[in-house]
């Protein structure tokens, strides 16, 4: 939760998720559309587009006729376009009356992403039909309309996908590509008869055109933005169910239909679940969830209306490899993405400043409907987990507020971060506790139904909740979106007096680099809860006091449904800490978060972590162990490079886990609940990083036995074995499991061991790998991530490596993470000198206003070599006293 650093092993097993156009000022009659890249004189309503692709080719043949108003006298009309050749435009009146326009002068802008048609005469304010015919290109990235290469047990096959968010609708159709300008679609495909077409809505009709095509006709769909059509081609199944009268698809490539079974169920589940929640049923016919080989560096789920794109690794379960912790990623992600349908797709942001109205919603409901439909997981630890990753983004000099000015369409790409996704979900969480779950619901429902099929900006949200509540939530809500950082409560307690404990309550701002800034303020929710006693509420502004029940410890942030840090004196963190069994699971881990970020920002001992771990019982929450286990391992990485003093912590946290480790032991027991088994893997994989021989050995024995003991790499277990040899591997065992990747005709797990390929901690096998994803063996998709899997132990070979080849690698990389992608490399790096590296690259490459994921990086490398400097020290002088 609070490592620094993602595992490799955790990067190689996971999905890797994740133009300077000035703004021009509104029209008046328009002035609700805030920020637009285009001229607001002409504005559509409808398209009716019709694309042949040429797989083979990689190209596509586009006609779109677009209904549009123009709303004041104009010569041109321009829209967006990327890498299209336009034969011909005319522009029409609707009225026959009016005088057809002679044809325009077709003008591209490559750099700012737009075509510009320029009229002999002034265009009368009207309605008319703009007709282009063009050429696009179809990429083998996830940008736009791409092709995905993938093996089958037969054959190499090709498929088709869109992926249009947040700016790449227009590489499919010149239009009007940003969020504010919905219409209606009308889509026609001419497609090899042989080849399923799948789009947002049913097919309205299927032609056979008597050459091996057939022209497929798709209903229209309904008033949506640009980025939410889809199109999908390929040789699918699909399986259907239906909830609550819509039918519901996954869609698959041929014969694996079986592996979208709880996919297909949970969607149901969630529908139906939804369609109560929101108070507006499911608009659409059907919902299609398609599942494809590959990945993106961008994202792993896009939530087009009626027809969500999910990469296979986060939509099918895959009997041979699949894990407890990948069925619970399958069903948040499906949750996610379906609770788009209404935040977002129904009801959309009016510009990307508002992303998080789309992000940090389907964030929060896709937790709170997993925690309410699988209690038997106990995920809602998990909140803790995600608003730790939000606070460790939004306590850098580099953060952001939650609503974000976005002027270009890379600013937009950025905005896909863990302030957008989790910060929103965290302050959503602690506004629905404020106001109550059920008045929450209530002004979510007002929302929806107020701003259907139009856009909105987050003052809408707060107006409606507002309204439902009767409390002032607009000003708490601003606080907590409109500017960065983070609270910080420090927290006084008096002595006890009948039968209530009073709390001074101060308010400052955590920072982690920057311990002389002037705070920001907040209106902050607190509760409060003496340990077993009853909760207390304030809102805290600056200085309050508060009345506890109850005369022991006094836990602030209970239930933590707070964003904020709690510092308390050291007395009331004894007497808290000495109680630390007593705690809910999900205060202990809250009271851990909070311990560990202090500490290493030099606000209390940065020891202090250790004592709760080292008081830690063997048998506390699975999920609490999970949570040492990785900030043990975060650790073990800031003593990256000094051998002597990493296996002096490396011992300690052995000594901790493993006899935690010897009661979960390496066989799944037939009555452990999925925290349990998931703390399995994370404990095998944590003490393999931590140089456990017992653990490597084991993790080798059972790879090297399972041709002759199926028992041995049992399904639940083999990623996580695989990923142990694979980090310790020696040239024999990497090139077997180089040969293993090459023989794999399941895309699924074939991309899963050429990730594993990059894990290797020796040098040489690292440089094998980086050869490698420059070649088409691992698939256009899979080497980018390849080379970011390397670069998490071997930063700067890899960051250096991709500079060296950098054309061939930016044909690699997705173009909505060009600007993070290569600082990413080197994020890992305690080197001073990949400051420097990362800066050159920036200055050279990076537009000036979009380099705040380069600065990040720059800002985290400077963070960790200060925690490296003044408080490792600390750890190392409470090893010395206790034994480590």
């Amino acid at each position: 939760m609070r490592s620094i650093l993602v595992s490799a092993i955790a990067l190689a097993l996971a999905g890797v998720s994740m133009s300077g156009m000035a703004a021009t000022p509104v029209l008046a009659s328009h002035a609700e559309l805030a920020t637009t890249q285009l001229p607001r004189s002409v504005r559509p309503s409808h398209y009716d587009v019709s694309v042949t692709p040429h797989a083979d080719k990689l190209s596509f043949d586009g006609t779109v006729t677009v209904t549009v108003d123009v709303l004041q006298p104009t010569t041109s009309i321009t829209l967006n376009a990327i890498d299209m050749t336009f034969s011909s435009v005319s522009l029409k009146p609707t009225r026959l009356r009016v005088t057809a326009l002679a044809p325009p002068k077709v003008t591209v802008d490559a750099a700012a992403q737009t075509a510009t048609f320029t009229f002999a005469q002034p265009i009368p304010v009207g309605n008319y039909t703009l007709a282009m015919s063009y050429t696009g290109k179809i990429g083998t990235q996830a940008n736009g309309l791409f092709a995905i290469d993938y093996d089958t047990r037969s054959a190499k096959k090709r498929a088709l996908y869109t992926q249009f968010e947040n700016s790449d609708a227009r590489r499919f159709i010149p239009s009007w590509d940003e969020p504010a300008y919905k219409a209606t679609f009308n889509l026609e495909v001419t497609v090899p008869s042989d080849e399923m077409a799948v789009s947002n809505m049913p097919a309205a009709s299927k032609t056979d055109l008597g050459n091996g095509m057939t022209r497929v006709q798709f209903r229209q769909s309904p008033k949506m933005s640009t980025y939410l059509l889809f199109f999908g081609l390929g040789e699918f199944d699909r399986a259907t169910t239906t909830s609550d009268g819509t039918e519901i698809g996954v869609i698959t490539q041929k014969g694996l239909s079986s592996q979208a079974s709880f996919t297909l169920k949970s969607a149901a589940e969630v529908l139906h679940e939804y369609n109560d929640y929101f108070g507006v049923p499911y608009p659409l016919p059907k919902l299609d969830n398609i599942a494809s080989p590959g990945s993106s560096q961008f994202f792993s789920a896009m939530e087009n209306w009626g027809a969500i794109y999910t990469f296979e690794y986060a939509l099918l379960l895959n009997p041979a490899i699949s894990t407890q912790s990948d069925k619970q990623r399958v069903f948040s992600t499906a949750a996610h993405e379906m609770a788009h349908q209404w935040f977002g797709d129904l009801v959309t942001m009016r510009w990307w400043d508002d992303l998080w109205l789309n992000e940090g919603f389907a964030s929060w409901m896709a937790a709170r409907t997993t925690e309410k439909l699988h209690p038997e997981w106990h995920t809602e630890l998990d909140a803790v987990g995600s608003r730790e990753g939000a606070m460790s983004r939004d306590a850098m000099v580099t953060t952001h507020p939650v609503v974000q000015h976005v002027e270009t369409v890379e600013q937009a790409s950025q905005a896909f971060d863990a302030i957008t996704y989790s910060k929103g979900e965290a302050v959503i969480r602690m506004l629905e506790a404020y106001v109550g779950p059920d008045t929450w619901r209530d002004g979510v429902r007002r929302y929806i139904k107020a701003h259907a099929y139009g856009n909105t900006v987050s003052d809408d949200l707060w107006r409606e909740v507002q309204a439902a509540a009767g409390k002032p939530i607009t000003r708490i809500a601003h606080d907590f979106t409109l500017q960065p950082g983070i609270p910080l409560i420090r927290v006084e307690a008096s002595a006890c007096r009948g039968g209530k404990t009073t709390l001074k309550l101060t308010q400052g701002e955590f920072t982690k680099d920057r311990p002389n800034k002037t705070p920001l303020k907040w209106h902050v929710p607190v509760i409060a809860q003496s340990v077993g006693g009853e909760p207390a509420r304030t809102v805290v502004d600056g200085t309050s006091t508060l009345s506890v029940p109850g005369c022991g410890p006094v836990l602030v942030n209970a239930g933590q449904s707070g964003y904020y840090r709690t510092l308390y004196s050291p007395a009331q963190f004894a007497a808290i800490g000495s109680d630390f069994a007593k705690l809910a699971p999900i205060d202990q881990m809250g009271l851990m978060g909070d311990t560990w970020a202090l500490g290493m920002a030099g606000l209390e001992p940065a020891s202090s972590y250790l004592d709760l771990a080292h008081a830690t019982p063997a048998d506390a929450d699975p999920q609490i162990w999970g949570d040492i286990a990785e900030s043990f391992s975060g650790l073990h990485q800031y003593y990256r490079g000094d051998k002597a003093r990493q296996a002096r912590f490396d011992a300690f946290a052995l000594k901790r886990l493993q006899p935690v480790f010897a009661r979960i032991g390496w066989e799944a027991r037939a009555d452990e609940g999925g925290p349990s088994t998931i703390l399995r893997t994370q404990l095998i994989g944590v003490l393999a990083d931590l140089g456990d021989t017992a653990v490597i050995e084991e993790a080798q024995r059972r790879f090297a036995a399972q041709a002759s003991d199926p028992k041995a790499v049992p399904a639940a277990l083999r990623k996580t074995i695989l990923a142990v040899v694979a980090r310790h591997a020696d040239t024999a065992t990497w090139d077997k499991l180089h040969a293993m990747a090459k023989a794999e005709t399941t895309p699924l797990i074939k991309d899963q061991l050429y990730s594993l390929l990059s894990v290797a901690e020796d040098d040489a096998l690292a440089r094998r790998a980086l050869d490698m994803a420059l070649t088409d063996e691992p698939g256009a998709t899979n080497s980018a991530r390849m080379i970011g899997v390397v670069a998490y132990q071997h930063p700067d070979m890899a960051f250096d490596f991709a500079l060296a080849h950098r054309a061939q690698v930016d044909k690699l990389v997705d173009t909505t993470s060009s600007s993070r992608y290569y600082p990413a490399l080197g994020a890992s790096s305690n080197d001073p000198a990949m400051i420097g590296k990362i800066e050159a690259y920036a200055d050279a490459h990076i537009a000036a206003g979009s380099r705040r994921a380069a600065d990040t990086v720059i800002a985290n490398i400077k963070y960790r070599m200060m925690v490296r400097s003044k408080r490792l020290p600390a750890i190392d002088a409470w090893l010395a006293k206790n034994g480590g």
